[in-house]
């Protein structure tokens, strides 16, 4: 674990609330915006493209910024 600090109060180094996305691929109805297919782990195929966004993102407890959690440790790596 690394420190943390948010890049937007900018005096917050101890309350962070830690996001873990959970993504689950999905084809939907055009029309209704119906769930047609859960792929749940399986390979939805050459046509969808995969996440590939951060696994974790931080929010700051006391301004309510939410960012990946690169942003939160590099500032966290700033020293005044």
């Amino acid at each position: 674990m690394n420190p943390y600090r948010c890049p937007n109060c900018k005096t917050n180094r101890s309350r962070f609330n830690i996001i873990d996305q959970v993504v689950n691929a999905v084809r939907l109805d055009p029309q209704s915006g119906e769930v047609i297919e859960d792929y749940n782990g399986r390979d939805p195929g050459p046509l969808h493209a995969k996440y590939q966004g951060p696994v974790k993102r931080v929010q700051c407890g006391s301004c309510g910024l939410i960012e990946d959690e690169r942003s939160f440790i590099k500032f966290g790596e700033i020293q005044e």
